[in-house]
This record gives C-alpha cells, structure tokens and sequence, in this order.
C-alpha cells in the first residue's frame, strides 16, 4: 500500500464555531527519513500545546501529498444535527484526498462509502500518523477561524476558548446572550437561562 489517508474532525463538542474537518494523505513511498523525523511528534491534537500544533501545522503542509478540509456552519450543525454533520464532514474531506490504491481511516466513526478499501479507527489519531495530521489540521483551522472570528464578535472571548464550554464562555453567553456563531441545537446548561 503506497497512499494512506487519515481524516479527524475538530469542534464536536463546542458551544459556537464550526465543525471543521480535515482529511491528509501520505504517500509512502516519497517520505523520507527527514519527514518521518518530523512527524515523530504527532499525536491527538487535543494531547498537544497550541505551540506544539502550530509548529506542526507546516510540517504536515510540506510532507502530504494531499490535504482537505470540510468546515460545516453553526446553522448547518443545528439543521442536520451533530452526528449526521460529522459522517458527511469527514467523508466530503475523505473524498477529496482519496486516490487509487488508497486506504482511507477515519477516527472513530465509518464513513459512507468512498470506493476505496476504508477502516474506522478507534483513538486513531493515537494509532495512525494520517489521523493525527488530520487531527492537528483541523483543530489549528478551526482554532485559527474562531481566533479571527473573536473580532467580528466581541464580548464571548472566542480567541481564549476558542468556542469551548469554559466557565468563562458560559459567563459571556449568560451576560450578552448568544451570536451568530453559538449552536443553537446544543442542550447546555449554558443555555437554560435563554429563550430562543
């Protein structure tokens, strides 16, 4: 097997922002020992300092042969709901990327089929180097987008938790209600004090 793609998504579990997903692929035969050495440090994004995934973040740049990334809205999470936008970001990324003689691995959850031989790995972005890239490419867009976004949106400190339920989210969300980025579909105890 020369290419192996590896997709993981960023933002599940957020209170605002997007969903964002991102699919890599490493062709084999074309990474040396310089690139392996590189992406020694690899591993779940959320295992990472912001520093460690920003530093790596043009380290998977140069040594994939592929990349993709899927974002799906706020509004789009609530109308199709979490799960079913996750499967549909993650096979959209996978799609992209997929080439013959591929071997497509998402991180926990099967995709919908993408005619090529695919496998879901449970706590893939542990086990395989094309799930963790995936997983640090999209954690850092998504972390990037929310970042910018903080401008646009003042008040919630997106740039702080990045759209994360922390206590101080929660706080922003209690004083100034929600924007335009929060999920409206989510049951949080930090929405029981608003009316939609």
């Amino acid at each position: 097997m020369r290419f192996v793609a590896g997709a993981d998504e960023a933002g599940r579990g957020c209170l605002a922002g997007p969903l964002v997903a991102a699919a890599v692929v490493f062709d084999l035969d074309r990474i040396g020992p310089g690139e392996v050495r590189a992406l020694g440090a690899l591993n779940d994004s959320k295992q990472q300092s912001p520093e460690s995934r920003a530093g790596l973040f043009p380290v998977i740049l140069r040594a994939a042969a592929r990349i993709a990334i899927v974002s799906r809205c706020a509004r789009g999470i609530d109308a199709r709901g979490l799960h079913n936008t996750n499967l549909s970001a993650l096979r959209d990324a996978l799609a992209k990327v997929a080439c013959d003689g591929c071997i497509c691995l998402s991180d926990g959850f099967p995709v919908a089929s993408l005619g090529c031989e695919q496998r879901a790995v449970i706590g893939g972005d542990a086990k395989s180097a094309a799930i963790a890239a995936a997983s640090v490419i999209a954690k850092e867009t998504r972390d990037r987008y929310m970042r910018r976004a903080d401008a646009a949106h003042p008040g919630w400190e997106f740039a702080q938790h990045v759209g994360y339920s922390t206590p101080e989210h929660r706080d922003a969300i209690e004083r100034l209600g929600v924007s335009p980025l929060h999920r409206l579909s989510f049951q949080s105890a930090a929405y029981q004090q608003l009316s939609f």
